[in-house]
């Protein structure tokens, strides 16, 4: 299965619109936002868990990045809830579930092969850094070589810099409506800007994003599932 697989094109999917096609495991289903390869591939997707639900333990190849949007998660290692950025590095294992039930912002087979941190982050409790024009807050989540993940805020009126993305960038609005010169991206939007794109951002109701940049230097074989 190819869905928006070209990381050299950009793509822009407002998920909220989307189906929700159920996973090989009951009670879990799934927004397709990107693909390349069938139930074991690359993938980016918006995983619903029903109350009581549970995936069977499964390995990373190149890895997973778990953004709780609502609800609880938990697994073998801990229970995360709204807000929890998690980085399981490539070659870990672990068997999901929920027992209230959550719905998550899911990345598959996008890291290094040789990143091996694993990064478990609460947004809720985690400190904000000024950002690099007024207005703007940060909040990083996971660096490694050219690659950075981080939750920035953009209060009222703010407004970024022209600039080009070395290595692409992959945006979630949380909250809010995030805006360039393309349009207009309201919360539940994904957007994909691929290698040495060139745009200039702002927001003038005010946002959240969660953001990965420098990730979409190379194509990826198709590698694990969620």
């Amino acid at each position: 299965m190819q869905l928006h697989a070209q990381l050299s094109e950009r793509a822009v999917v407002q998920h909220t619109s989307l189906p929700w096609v159920d996973a090989p495991v009951a009670g879990i289903q799934r927004r397709l936002l990107e693909r390349d390869g069938e139930e074991v591939a690359r993938a980016t997707t918006v995983v619903k868990y029903a109350a009581g639900s549970s995936f069977p333990t499964h390995a990373h190849g190149l890895g997973e990045e778990i953004f709780v949007l609502d609800g609880e998660l938990s697994d073998e290692h801990g229970r995360y809830g709204p807000g929890t950025y998690i980085k399981n590095p490539p070659g870990s294992s672990h068997a999901p579930a929920s027992a209230n039930g959550c719905t998550l912002f899911v990345k598959l087979r996008h890291l290094l092969p040789h990143d091996s941190e694993r990064v478990v982050v609460d947004t809720r409790q985690a400190a904000w850094y000024p950002g690099m024009v007024p207005g703007l807050s940060v909040m990083p989540l996971s660096e490694f070589e050219t690659e950075h993940t981080a939750l920035v805020r953009w209060a009222p009126g703010t407004r970024f810099n022209p600039h080009r993305h070395f290595g692409g960038e992959e945006i979630l609005v949380i909250d809010g409506v995030f805006e360039d010169e393309h349009g207009r991206y309201p919360a539940g939007t994904w957007l994909r800007s691929p290698h040495l794109s060139q745009h200039q951002p702002f927001s003038t109701e005010g946002c959240t994003i969660l953001v990965k940049t420098g990730h979409l230097l190379r194509e990826t074989n198709a590698g694990a599932s969620a």
